[in-house]
């Protein structure tokens, strides 16, 4: 029977039928009696987050398109309010209270503006395309009328992961609107390699095991397995707990990202509808940097312990010869460099953007 149907065949009707399942199952008033989250404990676990943040600062929603809102916190005092603004822009599964070791150092020089990226965290998570330009699209520009709301003339992008992707498909879009770029470990960049089989051969377990859970979002794990999700993080994801032991003694960064990921995935089903397996882009920044305005100066970090390919970084400045390009490795950090080595980073990012008045 296998071979007469042929196996991805059936295994896209199984699919297709196991996500109509949880299409159905995955409804508002379900969700909380199975996964032991809502928006409140989300708040409860953001605030906890925060707590350990010295500078005053302030938090909104600020409204867009569509009746969509953005969760935004705002670091601005009087001594820096005329200085271009520096936005952070999180990761895949992401969210404002993972800067907590950052905020206090960097809004000394300037304004900080940390988001929730539309579909994530405490903003709205509204359906997205499902073409993966136009999902993109979306992504910036509900960047775009933030902006606008908020009546910012011109700013400095910061992304990590695919906030990284998005800092620059904005760039390229509204070049006039930024003043400086910095990646740190962008996602999306190189476009997926040729695999030679021949070298590493792929046993058909695993690639049967990747037609099988290609159709997930990356996270369904996490909510499918209800109320053991919390013990689920803290058990695959200790290095969370080190990453802010200076702030937390406590599961107050699992209980935190579990929150995050465990409501409604629709950012989530976005980027995976912006990808190919395995997690590449189908639409790699490389290919679009030509069409980057060469006057905006790029500065990319990485750690020296991730496992990210840093190569993109010497290819963009290969592609760039005319523009600033600096690239940046911090030694005894991983992919969340911002949270492995916060002094170093919080120091070259502040060096990094001293230019920018």
């Amino acid at each position: 029977m296998l071979s007469a149907v042929g196996v991805d065949g059936l295994f896209s009707g199984l699919w297709g039928y196991v996500d109509s399942t949880v299409k159905w199952c995955w409804i508002p008033s379900w969700l909380p009696s199975w996964c032991p989250t809502s928006k409140s404990q989300l708040q409860t676990a953001e605030d906890k987050m925060l707590r350990c943040v010295d500078i005053p600062f302030s938090k909104e929603y600020v409204p867009i398109s569509s009746g969509n809102q953005l969760w935004t916190l705002i670091f601005s005092n009087d001594g820096v309010k005329d200085k271009t603004p520096m936005v952070l822009l999180h990761g895949f599964g992401g969210g404002v209270g993972l800067w907590a070791q950052n905020l206090d150092a960097l809004s000394q020089r300037r304004p900080i503006f940390a988001l929730d990226l539309l579909g994530f965290g405490r903003s709205s998570r509204p359906q997205f395309s499902s073409d993966a330009q136009q999902a993109e699209e979306e992504f910036v520009d509900s960047l775009e009328q933030w902006r606008v709301k908020m009546g910012l003339e011109s700013i400095i992008l910061l992304g990590h992961n695919l906030g990284g992707y998005l800092a620059v498909s904005y760039s390229i879009k509204y070049p006039d609107r930024v003043k400086h770029i910095v990646l740190v470990e962008p996602w999306g960049f190189p476009e997926r390699p040729d695999t030679v089989e021949t070298d590493h051969p792929i046993p058909i377990w695993i690639k049967a095991l990747g037609s099988m859970f290609n159709p997930f979002n990356p996270l369904a794990g996490l909510r499918l397995v209800g109320p053991l999700g919390p013990t689920l993080i803290q058990t695959l994801r200790p290095d969370l707990k080190r990453k802010f032991s200076s702030m937390f003694s406590d599961n107050t960064v699992s209980e935190y990202i579990y929150h995050l990921n465990a409501q409604t995935p629709s950012g989530e089903t976005a980027f995976k509808n912006m990808t190919v397996p395995y997690g590449w882009a189908k639409r790699p920044m490389l290919h679009r940097m030509d069409q980057l305005e060469p006057l905006i100066p790029i500065t990319i970090i990485y750690g020296s312990r991730s496992n990210v390919d840093s190569n993109s970084g010497s290819t963009i400045k290969a592609m760039r010869p005319h523009s600033c390009v600096e690239i940046i490795t911090i030694r005894g950090a991983g992919h969340y460099v911002y949270a492995d080595q916060p002094e170093d980073f919080n120091q070259r990012v502040l060096c990094a953007c001293d230019k920018v008045a």
